[in-house]
């Protein structure tokens, strides 16, 4: 509604992930280089968590729009509310099998015939699991199995989990300490800073035509960063709300008292948000015992007040709590390789 009010050539805002609108915030490009480091490696698994929100599937999107289809050949899950036998047959539809029919044997036949398949035309497969924290323990064991598949020395199978932080107490699980072992590295993305928020607003308006129309306070963005926790889709969900307040109000400034105005609709709609988890986490994961193989990736080249209404909604969003990191060094530097910064 208000994109022609302001100029605006498309939804700056919207909450489905879009890669074309990927901020490089600094959680942001640290997540994607571990992403990009476990793509070289050409094998085992990288583990992704972070809040709802926070924007794990846009990387991982933004990331598989840089693979070279001539080298990688890339599946994604995004349903996995599945057992052990429906992930696998999930698997073959996603990688383009016809598996829908098939025994349990057979569709693991098919499967590795595929990823030899593209091994002899010096291709490689790699497998995105999202909501991986949603996967049973059976199901996660036949990932385990998969990354078993071998032509020669070489690896057929990588795959990424990439899930909320419940994905860490079910990769803890006892009986999945062999998966465990073959997690290259680990890492929690969490929410954006102040500075950060006022540059993912900032971002994303630009994208669409934006040149100053509406013109925010400087206060707003404190403000913003106060409500929302520094997670970009509960700042998306507010800031689409700003814009269209003040176009049903017919305004091209927006102040504090519109964002306060706002939050407080917005907590009587949703309630209470989840907390979230420690920020910029390198995740404890054991590693496994020697250096992953080498490979081509494939990639082408605060004065603000706030009403009593809104500290309401600010408790319900607050950003998460930090604690030292579980880890100081960095996966990387366990296995043998220099932290990723």
């Amino acid at each position: 509604m208000y994109k022609a009010f302001f100029g605006f050539t498309g939804k700056p805002f919207q909450l489905n992930p879009d890669p074309s609108f990927y901020f490089a915030s600094r959680g942001h490009k640290r997540a994607y280089a571990y992403l990009e480091y476990g793509l070289y490696q050409s094998e085992g698994f990288i583990v992704i968590t972070g809040d709802i929100g926070a924007g794990k599937t846009t990387i991982v999107r933004n990331l598989l729009e840089q693979l070279d289809p001539a080298k990688v050949v890339a599946a994604q899950i995004v349903s996995t509310q599945l057992d052990a036998d429906d992930l696998l047959r999930a698997i073959g539809v996603a990688f383009g099998l016809p598996v829908r029919s098939v025994n349990k044997a057979v569709l693991l036949a098919s499967i590795e015939a595929f990823l030899c398949k593209l091994a002899i035309e010096k291709k490689r497969a790699l497998l995105v699991i999202d909501e991986a924290q949603n996967l049973t323990q059976r199901a996660m064991e036949e990932l385990r199995m998969l990354s078993n598949f071998q032509f020669g020395d070489q690896a057929l199978l990588q795959s990424f989990l990439v899930g909320q932080p419940e994905l860490r107490q079910v990769m803890q699980k006892p009986g999945l300490q062999q998966l465990r072992q073959r997690v290259i590295a680990s890492y929690h993305l969490g929410p954006l800073d102040k500075a950060e928020t006022q540059g993912y607003i900032e971002h994303r308006l630009r994208h669409v035509g934006w040149k100053g129309d509406p013109l925010f306070d400087p206060g707003c963005f404190d403000l913003i960063h106060k409500l929302s926790g520094g997670i970009p889709r509960r700042i998306n969900s507010l800031c689409n709300r700003l814009l269209l307040a003040a176009f049903l109000a017919e305004k091209h400034t927006v102040d504090v008292a519109d964002v306060d105005s706002v939050a407080d609709e917005l907590h009587d709609e949703l309630g209470p948000l989840a907390q979230g988890e420690t920020p910029g986490t390198v995740v404890e994961i054991p590693a496994p015992a020697g250096p992953p193989r080498r490979a081509s990736a494939g990639i082408r080249n605060s004065g603000t007040s706030i009403s009593s209404r809104s500290r309401s909604a600010l408790t319900a969003w607050s950003a998460p709590s930090r604690s030292p990191s579980t880890c100081c060094t960095g996966c990387c530097t366990r296995i043998g390789y220099p932290p990723i910064r």
